[in-house]
C-alpha cells in the first residue's frame, strides 16, 4: 500500500467521522429545541391547590411549557376570559387565544390546537375522578365542552 494513500484514507475517515457526530449533534439540540418551544400555557391556580399543581405537571409531562401563576382572585380571572360560571373549575388555562378550564387532558388541548374551532375554549367543569390531576382508584365518565362568547356550550369529547 502507497503510504500517501492509507494517510489520506485515514483522514477522509476522520472528517467524516467528525461530520456525522456534528450532524448528529446538530439534530439533537434541534429536536430539543422543538420540544422546549412547544406550547405555552399560563395556569391561574391557587398556592395551596393539590390538584392544580398535578395538572400543571401533566401539561409538562406532555410537553407543554407552563407558566403557573398563583392568585386568590379566580374568579375575577374567569370572568376576564369569557368562563361561564356553570363551567368553573379550579384552576384556568390562557395560550395561544384560547382558553382551557379546569383539567382537560393535554391530548385534547393539543386537538384544540390543531382543529382551530371558532370557540372560546374548552373546560372540564368540576373536579371528575379520573381528569389529569384527578386521578384515582374509580374514574367518572365527564366531558370536555366547548364554550363561545354568546354563553353557548357543546360537547367536545366524552372520557
Amino acid at each position: 500500500w502507497n503510504h500517501t494513500w492509507v494517510k489520506g484514507l485515514r483522514s477522509l475517515i476522520l472528517i467524516i467521522s467528525t461530520l456525522t457526530g456534528l450532524a448528529f449533534a446538530v439534530g439533537v439540540a434541534l429536536l430539543q429545541a422543538q420540544q422546549s418551544s412547544g406550547p405555552v400555557i399560563t395556569v391561574y391556580k391557587t398556592a395551596s391547590c393539590g390538584c392544580c399543581q398535578k395538572w400543571v405537571e401533566h401539561l409538562r409531562e406532555n410537553g407543554f411549557k407552563v407558566k403557573a401563576v398563583n392568585r386568590d382572585d379566580l374568579p375575577t380571572i374567569k370572568a376576564e376570559h369569557g368562563v361561564p360560571k356553570t363551567l368553573a373549575a379550579c384552576h384556568t388555562g390562557l395560550f395561544d387565544g384560547y382558553v382551557v378550564e379546569g383539567h382537560a387532558p393535554a391530548d385534547v388541548i393539543r386537538r384544540l390546537l390543531r382543529e382551530r374551532p371558532e370557540v372560546r375554549g374548552i373546560a372540564v367543569p368540576g373536579m371528575p375522578v379520573g381528569s389529569p390531576g384527578m386521578e384515582g382508584p374509580h374514574s367518572q365518565s365527564y366531558s370536555i365542552l366547548t364554550f363561545d362568547d354568546s354563553g353557548n356550550t357543546t360537547v367536545y369529547e366524552v372520557r
